[in-house]
């Protein structure tokens, strides 16, 4: 397999695929990211691991889902036992930054100001960061939505410009050592902040509407039609899809990242470049909007471009099924180094070198709550969720659940859950869902997310359920766990309890 030790991953927030040219959207100002697509793999069916914000990075830069590092809700932190790509790889010789957004230390939004175990504190610049270089005026500022209507407004302002500037400097520095290099914006989410010539591109314009926002909610999750609310009443017709602010900043990180890559090209053009979104936002498909409890494509699916001169073959597309829980196990490859067992991903690199060949046969998404200190976002909403080539089951625990088949339906509008046309399909992947909470030890697994009402094969209620437990085995770093029962060194981390 082909190796380097010199990566980069960016990364955004709240990007859809259709908010990229080189997905589609010919309406969309992207000419950086449609570069670096141009230049490696566009991947089509790449997903988040869980759609929102703190969870979706716990999964990219851990390679463990939320449900098993800790963080499966903003501002709940990372378990202390959970190790970092970064800490990882630093402990294998590589010079690790984190430059941008992180929401993985339990704080607020902005987060700690402190810099994690295994990245250089010299780079480390969280919001905190951004926020105490200002005065109380203009961190006000920074967090009014009317910011890209100003026209003093500059760049240098702005979190993203500030981001790049490390980003380039670190490249500048350090591009003749082994190293990992982060740059994680939080553009475009709000309260978007960019200079007003950005703004001004959008004014006229509508993002085009899909059959999906007429989607009226029958027979769908009963959480959905709360969240949706007034939505599912109003004139879809009339409806205009205009967020020159959100879409601005779209193409205003755009130009950030052509500033890195551009940076790149010049000191370390051989590199591993990855490039993804944390996850979308509804934009009014289903009658909802933002992201949350619900596996629709428009939240879950991301951008995915990766490049990599020689190996990644150019102006290529992928339809393979890629997950953000794969990041780490495919940096790790990358770089030589063994994968760890704990590790919940595999490795792409087989994908990378042939977009054509297949790592992943489903993907797995799951939910848990938005945020803690958030009650206006549905409280706790459990759901998790499997997608194959072709299907998409998810069980929302508290509600209704769905099955969408993505080849005729793309758009999920008709839930199947009921159709006995697809029972054996539906509890083909239900059964290879509740395999995979077993296997990732799911905290929240048990009897219930077996017996659904439409399963009327499901086991009996037991309160043993599977009977079975399953030791983490974190080997690089944690000594090898104890039976309960005997006091002695696990010999098998699965096995009957």
């Amino acid at each position: 397999m082909p190796q380097t030790r010199k990566i980069v991953v960016i990364m955004t927030d709240t990007q859809r695929t259709d908010m990229l040219g080189c997905y589609g959207n010919a309406g969309m100002i992207t000419p950086q990211l449609d570069r670096l697509a141009g230049q490696g793999i566009r991947f089509d069916r790449a997903y988040t691991c869980q759609p929102v914000c703190g969870p979706a990075r716990a999964g990219l830069f851990t390679g463990t889902y939320p449900h098993s590092n800790g963080s499966w809700a903003n501002s709940m932190a990372l378990g202390d036992n959970v190790k970092t790509v970064g800490q990882r790889l630093r402990d294998h010789g590589l010079h690790c930054a984190y430059i941008g957004k992180w929401h993985l230390d339990g704080g607020d939004y902005f987060g700690l100001g402190r810099c994690p175990d295994g990245w250089d504190p010299a780079y480390w610049y969280d919001m905190r960061r951004y926020l105490e270089e200002m005065s109380p005026e203009d961190r006000k500022r920074s967090r009014s939505h009317t910011m890209c209507h100003d026209p003093a407004t500059t760049a240098g302002f702005t979190f993203g410009h500030r981001c790049s500037d490390r980003a380039i400097d670190f490249l500048e520095k350090r591009h003749g050592e082994d190293f990992l290099l982060v740059v994680s914006y939080d553009e475009p989410h709000g309260p978007f902040v960019c200079p007003k010539k950005y703004y001004d591109m959008y004014k006229d314009y509508a993002f085009p509407k899909s059959r999906n926002v007429y989607d009226r909610l029958k027979g769908k999750p009963a959480h959905q039609r709360a969240w949706a609310g007034a939505a599912l009443d109003a004139d879809l017709d009339a409806l205009r899809i205009t967020r020159p602010e959100y879409f601005g900043c779209n193409t205003f990180v755009d130009d950030e990242i052509g500033r890195v890559v551009d940076a790149i090209d010049r000191h370390a053009p051989d590199a591993l470049v990855v490039y993804t979104s944390d996850h979308g936002d509804l934009l009014h498909s289903h009658g909802m909007n933002g992201k949350g409890p619900a596996m629709y494509d428009e939240i879950t699916r991301v951008p995915f471009i990766v490049r990599w001169p020689g190996v990644a073959p150019a102006g290529t597309s992928s339809a393979q099924l890629v997950s953000h829980i794969d990041v780490v196990p495919t940096i790790m490859a990358a770089a030589g180094l063994p994968v760890p067992k704990l590790l919940e991903g595999r490795s792409l690199l087989g994908t990378f070198a042939d977009p054509g060949a297949a790592t992943n046969t489903e993907v797995f998404i799951e939910f848990g709550r938005y945020e803690i200190d958030h009650d206006g976002f549905g409280g706790f909403q459990p759901v998790r969720c499997v997608r194959d080539k072709r299907y998409k089951l998810v069980i929302n625990l508290l509600t209704t659940d769905e099955l969408y088949d993505m080849e005729k339906d793309p758009g999920e509008m008709k839930n199947l859950i009921r159709s006995g046309t697809h029972e054996s399909i539906r509890n083909a992947l239900h059964d290879t869902l509740l395999e995979w909470m077993n296997r990732t030890r799911d905290p929240f697994r048990g009897y219930y997310w077996e017996r659904r009402p439409w399963r009327t094969d499901a086991r009996p209620a037991t309160w043993d359920y599977t009977g079975m437990t399953r030791q983490r085995e974190n080997a690089e770093y944690e000594p090898r766990q104890l039976d309960y029962g005997t006091g002695l060194e696990i010999t098998e981390a699965v096995r009957r309890k």
